[in-house]
């Protein structure tokens, strides 16, 4: 059972602003990417849309700490962690550290949390949480606490 996972991408320059600095809004893109992956990674779908079993994981609690810039063309490893699983959410910490010839950096660039809930929708289309799947719980599993 995992409790942390990684993707390594490289800051394009649609990604920057006027001085080269990742836009702030770009992390959390970064974070729903590297959040994909390791969904896939286990072989859960991060959505369904199977008929009268819809579930998903819409965010209920998102944040970013930025504590250096990253530059255009900086090779970033972008590491998730699982913090805590609830009966119906999940809480994952997202760290960003530079890659200087294939080695991550120690310094921690930004590191962002984001709460999910798991749900499920009705014929109608509502929304409601409901507990997480058996089988989705058995693949996760909470990271270390010296990890953050």
């Amino acid at each position: 059972m995992p409790s942390e996972f990684c993707i390594t991408r490289t800051v394009e320059f649609s990604e920057t602003d006027m001085a080269g600095i990742m836009h702030f809004a770009n992390f959390f893109y970064w974070m729903e990417s590297c959040e994909a992956a390791f969904y896939r990674s286990l072989a859960l779908p991060l959505i369904s849309f199977v008929p009268g079993n819809v579930v998903g994981w819409p965010r209920v609690a998102v944040s970013c700490e930025y504590k250096a810039p990253l530059r255009f063309n900086d090779v970033v490893q972008v590491r998730l962690l699982i913090k805590e699983v609830r009966t119906k959410a999940v809480i994952f910490v997202f760290q960003f550290r530079k890659l200087n010839e294939g080695k991550v950096l120690p310094e921690i660039m930004a590191q962002g949390e984001v709460a999910a809930v798991c749900v499920t929708a009705g014929a109608d289309g509502v929304m409601a949480a409901q507990p997480i799947p058996a089988e989705v719980r058995a693949k996760l599993e909470v990271a270390r606490a010296a990890a953050f």
